[in-house]
């Protein structure tokens, strides 16, 4: 075998990265990984993630306290960050410019980055991390890219929707890969005709093939020192969208984004085939007859008038009806954090089983869900189990990232393309 490719894996949670990587090939060597939950007394991700994997190079500590010295070389950094406000800002006492507010997470994945410099990151976050925030939208991923470039990094980034590449659950997250300017596969970003990267020979294109949508190009520069982005980026705009769209790449700052449309054909997995033998689900999960109207209720369509309890207002309130119980033969809608407990929920999904039993998802089926192996939280609470794949990811991702990581990784540049204009034309933001 060729040598590894050592892995940092960061807000490492149970495992979602690894499991992903491993599974796309064995050359994928975790050597070091971190999971700290703030406010909790019992760290069970981290628990679940030892009983898996092994204690050997984890760490159960906040990673603000982890020097970066500590920390072994690797090849590869990957996380799932906790999405925040990412902005910073200049004082006379910060000479660099650089200060967190709250964003203090992507902080410290940029020091770990800046004192490490690893030939390639992997991250993953919630697909609204591209317009945030509400008044002056993509800055926060303006910022980020930013820093990362100038750490050295180019980056392509794409929304996906797990489901449309024929995956068990409707979950939309942004990916994002950066490549240091020392590899490859920087230089064949650099080279390369940017729309023709997004669109058919970029890494995200290859393992999630997709076609240039009709809305959304743009191509920009992103300007000023960190402080001077994050005060200027898109201000005054009036827009619901940022101008970072659904997938783009950036290079020396220089940025280019556009809409992209799914191109899959192939096997696609429903909710209804994950679900356990009723014979081993436990009645627990069943909806009692004095609870279903209750279910009902908060699944059904409203136009009530409510009181506020802070200050009495009475006010109008609406929202349509959602499927009860859920559809069996399509993907499931998105695993939420608070999908365990028996308590009514709008949100939680409810099946009805071929003995026409009404019941809530057993944590075997969220794992399903998410392509975990069955029982890889096993050892926790039934709620805790639920928790843990409201926040996970969709590891089928993470293994097809990786399979196209391996083969390019070691590949020389593409050739260079001398065509620069979208083909549906671009514009500024």
């Amino acid at each position: 075998m060729k040598e590894p490719i050592r892995v940092v894996e960061l807000f490492a949670g149970v495992g979602g990265f690894r499991i992903g990587l491993e599974r796309a090939s064995e050359r994928f060597r975790v050597v070091w990984s971190n999971q700290w939950e703030p406010a909790r007394k019992k760290q069970d991700a981290s628990e679940v993630y030892v009983a898996r994997f092994g204690a050997q190079g984890h760490v159960n500590r906040d990673i603000a306290t982890v020097p970066a010295n500590a920390i072994p070389d690797h090849d590869l950094l990957v996380g799932g960050f906790p999405c925040q406000d990412y902005s910073v800002a200049k004082t006379l006492k910060q000479a660099k410019g650089i200060a967190g507010k709250k964003g203090v997470l992507w902080w410290e994945i940029h020091r770990i980055l800046d004192a490490k410099r690893p030939p390639y990151l992997f991250l993953e976050n919630v697909d609204r991390l591209l317009k945030s925030p509400v008044k002056q939208r993509g800055r926060d991923f303006a910022v980020m890219l930013a820093s990362l470039a100038d750490l050295g990094y180019a980056v392509e980034w794409r929304v996906i929707n797990a489901a449309d590449y024929g995956m068990p659950q409707r979950r939309r997250r942004v990916f994002f890969l950066g490549c240091h300017a020392s590899t490859r596969m920087a230089g064949a970003m650099k080279d390369a005709n940017p729309w023709e990267w997004i669109a058919s020979t970029g890494l995200f294109a290859e393992a999630f093939p997709a076609a240039l949508g009709a809305t959304g190009a743009a191509a920009f520069g992103i300007e000023g020192d960190l402080a001077q982005v994050t005060q200027r980026f898109n201000k005054g705009t009036n827009t619901a969208k940022g101008p970072f769209a659904e997938a783009g790449m950036m290079h020396g700052r220089k940025v280019w984004a556009t809409s992209v449309v799914p191109a899959y054909d192939g096997a696609r997995t429903t909710l209804g085939s994950v679900l356990q033998p009723e014979s081993k689900v436990p009645t627990s999960f069943r909806i009692s007859a004095h609870q279903l109207a209750q279910w009902k209720y908060l699944k059904g369509s409203k136009s009530e008038t409510r009181t506020s309890k802070s200050n009495g207002f009475a006010y109008r309130y609406s929202e349509g009806a959602m499927v009860f119980p859920d559809a069996l033969d399509k993907p499931s809608r998105t695993i939420i954090t608070g999908e365990g407990g028996s308590s009514p929920s709008r949100f939680k999904h409810v099946v009805r089983t071929g003995k026409g039993i009404l019941r809530r998802l057993t944590p075997i089926e969220l794992e399903r869900l998410n392509m975990f192996p069955d029982d890889h939280t096993k050892g926790a609470s039934d709620a805790r189990r639920a928790f843990f794949m409201g926040n996970a990811l969709v590891v089928g991702i993470v293994e097809r990232v990786g399979a196209v990581l391996m083969e390019r990784a070691g590949k020389a540049a593409a050739t260079p393309s001398v065509k620069s204009a979208h083909p549906r034309g671009g514009r500024k933001p």
